[in-house]
């Protein structure tokens, strides 16, 4: 059973910045990348990053690129992303997820395992 537990979110000022944490438990395994999502009421769950655990190479939507960067600590089976400039459209409940892909996948299907998910709320 593997585990994806994201944390970090919460309100914050138009302009704020947060960084949200997911981390990765249960068997041992390694996924070759692991993505942010995002979904805001009424609509459709939105790719932001994807990192692979090797090399960490990145992936951003164009949404976000500039504003948000992801990153991950192979040692805490940890990934992250600092989100910076954050204004209305920002806010949303963010997912993490795993997929066994090598390359830097965008689309839902092809990630695995999700975690629960966490809110984030911007205000003006």
């Amino acid at each position: 059973q593997v585990q994806l537990v994201e944390s970090g979110g919460g309100l914050v000022q138009a302009g704020g910045s947060l960084r949200l944490a997911c981390a990765a438990s249960g068997r041992t395994f390694r996924w070759n990348t692991m993505g942010w999502f995002r979904q805001a009421p009424g609509k459709e769950r939105e790719f932001l990053a994807a990192i692979t655990w090797s090399a960490g190479s990145t992936k951003y939507a164009d949404s976000v690129k500039g504003r948000f960067t992801i990153s991950r600590d192979n040692a805490k089976n940890t990934v992250y992303l600092q989100m910076n400039s954050l204004n209305s459209e920002d806010a949303a409940v963010y997912y993490c997820a795993a997929s066994q892909s090598a390359l830097l996948v965008v689309a839902r299907y092809n990630y695995d395992y999700w975690g629960q998910g966490t809110q984030v709320a911007v205000s003006a």
